[in-house]
């Protein structure tokens, strides 16, 4: 009674949140953004029967109802709105532009609620037992989490404290599980759903944000990026304070500098800024092809300056929820694909995306190489410094998916922080060239991968493998040459075999053609005798001859 009782406030909960989000879809107007005649009937009985929802903002444009809908619909909408805005090969320029602006404006959640996550999290009867000082107040409050500010008790160093918000994950799975719902519903009922891809999108965000939740794993992710770029000039990566870390709590260096978006203060600093625009673009790329393991959440909220050297500008990031990987071939067609794409070897794009399996093998390479040269030859009409690298990328990806490529997850998580990048350097110093920033350094990654230099590595890689392997070698040599000196006579043993079989075969083909000219025989003697026994005799002797024929098979 007590569990079909929860289950029961369970679905109770769902149904009441369906209609929230309904009401408000409504309000804004989104039913009208679906031709009338993808509408089933029953579809649009049901937007009468809600005839008192109107809408609300009939003057606004559909990309930025969207963003109020989602604003209004909470965290884990917004969330999924920022990571919409990243596929902009699903959405019109307009709705993708307007969900790039969506920002986790959240209120804060009590902090004494705050305090006592921590010290379940950290073991601790009392705060002041790791923290010297604690803020109460908030110093930033997001959809997943909010952020104090403190300072450790032992050596006195400034941190920040992140705290998931309590019941978000609850929150999160409901609003998941009617997403799910709403995208399969989606996918079967619009004639574009299937290239849409409503359902995989949903997974994908899903995963994404799960583990979001997971601030160990954050704190995993920040100690790579602390590793990787130990004693850059280029990048600072914060301390994570590991024994102060747990699922729900992570407790991280607290860093000092100016938001990569406010310009004015950077320009008021004699801030290098062709310099900088530069260094993230190094940043980038060093992390995607030196390291296959990129910070895939650098919008400018993650993203800030150093004050210490202007003429000599360091970056400084936070936030590693969201990282990207690749393997070793999708780094070098990556790398192969944009020098052929930049020197117009349109041919050669075609077949890298053809040999790396992201499109089907049966491709049509002429036909493919042309629709590449169609959508791409224009942008080229334009100097190497105005075109834009991210959108290079974007084009290709969208020639590309016409012809059924399959969607690669570490190229989407690509691709979004790209245009991060690409947009920040652009606002800090119009006149960038990223080709002419990235392409020494894609040539100097290639040569490094298929030079002397890079045999070289690869040998002395594998040298204490081959040394292992080595007092084997003589054995399986030997092994090797008795099996070839055993090998005639094998064939010869195998070709009887065959022999025999065909024999038998023939013998048992035999044996049928007998039993069935006696089993004809004894139904036509009959007609021509007045004894019978003839005949019993001769469907006597075709059993006889199929049983034979039976027992040699």
């Amino acid at each position: 009674m007590g569990r079909k009782w929860i289950q029961d406030q369970i679905t109770n909960v769902r149904i009441l949140r369906f209609y929230q989000i309904n009401k408000v879809m409504l309000q804004h107007g989104l039913d009208e953004l679906i031709p009338s005649k993808w509408l089933p009937w029953y579809a649009k009985l049901g937007r009468f029967g809600f005839f008192w929802l109107r809408n609300k903002h009939p003057d606004k444009s559909q990309g930025t109802r969207i963003r109020l809908a989602l604003q209004t619909l909470g965290p884990v909408f917004i969330k999924f709105g920022q990571m919409l805005s990243t596929r902009k090969d699903l959405l019109p320029p307009d709705v993708a532009t307007e969900l790039s602006i969506l920002q986790d404006q959240v209120e804060p959640f009590d902090s004494e609620l705050a305090k006592q996550i921590i010290r379940q999290s950290l073991g601790l009867t009392d705060l002041s037992e790791v923290f010297s000082e604690f803020e109460t107040k908030p110093l930033a409050s997001a959809s997943i989490a909010q952020v104090h500010a403190a300072k450790l008790k032992n050596g006195n160093q400034d941190v920040i404290v992140k705290v998931i918000r309590p019941n978000i994950k609850h929150t999160i799975e409901s609003d998941i599980e009617l997403m799910r719902t709403a995208a399969s519903a989606l996918q079967k009922l619009l004639p574009d759903g299937k290239r849409l891809r409503p359902v995989e999108v949903v997974k994908e965000y899903e995963r994404t944000i799960i583990d979001e939740l997971d601030l160990t794993h954050e704190a995993a992710n920040g100690i790579q990026f602390k590793r990787n770029f130990e004693n850059s000039t280029a990048l600072y990566v914060p301390t994570i304070y590991s024994n102060y870390s747990h699922k729900n709590v992570m407790v991280m260096e607290r860093i000092y500098g100016t938001p990569i978006a406010d310009v004015e203060q950077l320009v008021a600093r004699n801030t290098n800024m062709k310099r900088l625009a530069e260094r993230g673009v190094e940043v980038f790329f060093t992390q995607v092809f030196r390291d296959s393991f990129f910070h895939a959440d650098m919008h400018p909220g993650n993203i800030f300056v150093s004050t210490a050297n202007p003429n000599d500008p360091q970056y400084i990031t936070i936030d590693f929820g969201i990282v990207g990987t690749l393997n070793s071939e999708d780094k070098r067609y990556l790398a192969e694909n944009f020098i052929a794409f930049f020197n117009r070897n349109y041919r050669k794009v075609a077949q890298l995306h053809v040999d790396s399996g992201w499109v089907p093998s049966d491709t049509d390479i002429d036909d493919f190489e042309a629709s590449i040269r169609k959508v791409c030859e224009p942008i080229f009409q334009k100097p190497l410094a105005e075109i834009e690298f991210s959108n290079v990328l974007l084009q290709l990806f969208n020639t590309a998916r016409r012809f059924n490529m399959v969607i690669q997850p570490q190229l989407v998580l690509l691709q979004k922080t790209l245009l991060y990048i690409e947009g920040l350097g652009r606002q800090l110093y119009p006149q960038l060239d990223l080709w002419k920033t990235a392409k020494p350094f894609l040539e100097n990654w290639m040569k490094e991968q298929i030079g002397l230099k890079a045999m070289y590595q690869k040998i002395s890689t594998n040298i204490p493998y081959w040394s292992e392997k080595l007092p084997e070698i003589p054995d399986l040599v030997y092994d090797t040459l008795k099996q070839v000196k055993k090998l005639p006579e094998q064939q010869k043993i195998q070709f009887e075999l065959q022999q025999q079989q065909l024999r038998q075969q023939h013998h048992s083909s035999q044996l049928l053609i007998i039993g069935a000219t006696f089993c004809i025989a004894a139904a036509i003697l009959p007609i021509y005798q007045t004894h019978w026994w003839p005949s019993v005799g001769c469907i006597t002797l075709g059993i006889i001859s199929w049983i034979g024929a039976w027992r040699i098979k």
